[in-house]
């Protein structure tokens, strides 16, 4: 099979392959938003946690942005990903169009005077982590598979679906991919 070549880094997306038995991670969709001789960093774009953001905390007021799971590190923490670029001091870019984090404080302020709309910032509970050399690992050991990222994944209509979407979009030799059992030993 034709393994991706990219390599992983800032914006960059992972997706996880059939062979990754992990309760959390399997049928992923993680975008790196860092990645560096320290670890890498991301969030899964494609699991959205079925709470509203009002149900999580009280600081944003009744706003019902969904919230999703972004990976099982920290879930006490909430973390986002936005398209308001430097209008949020501190925000890092990660793909055009397209920053995480910065100033919580300007993030409700420009939600609650509509300078940010809930349609642009897009809400995780936990994040993804890898200390050094461990993605690099993962990934010779065939857990992942690195595709450039656009705001398409982040901003799918469809986030359950992104998975099979971006596997059959990799070409014909990974759609068996789509039909893998999730354990291969109860088949």
């Amino acid at each position: 099979m034709n393994k991706s070549t990219e390599l992983p880094s800032r914006g960059k997306i992972l997706i996880s392959e059939p062979s990754l038995h992990d309760g959390f991670f399997g049928h992923s969709v993680v975008l790196l938003v860092d990645h560096n001789a320290e670890g890498s960093f991301g969030f899964v774009v494609n699991k959205p946690s079925g709470v509203k953001l009002h149900e999580v905390t009280s600081e944003f007021g009744a706003l019902d942005s969904a919230v999703f799971l972004g990976g099982p590190v920290m879930m006490d923490n909430l973390y986002y990903l936005h398209r308001a670029g430097n209008a949020i001091e501190g925000s890092v870019p990660v793909i055009e169009g397209l920053w995480w984090g910065g100033n919580i404080d300007v993030v409700k302020d420009s939600l609650n005077s509509g300078k940010l709309l809930p349609t642009e910032i897009r809400f995780f509970v936990g994040y993804s982590g890898w200390s050094p050399k461990q993605l690099d690992r993962e990934l010779k050991e065939h857990s992942w598979v690195v595709k450039p990222a656009d705001l398409s994944h982040v901003w799918t209509k469809s986030p359950k679906s992104l998975w099979k979407n971006l596997v059959l979009s990799l070409g014909d030799e990974y759609a068996l991919w789509i039909n893998h059992p999730d354990n291969p030993y109860l088949n």
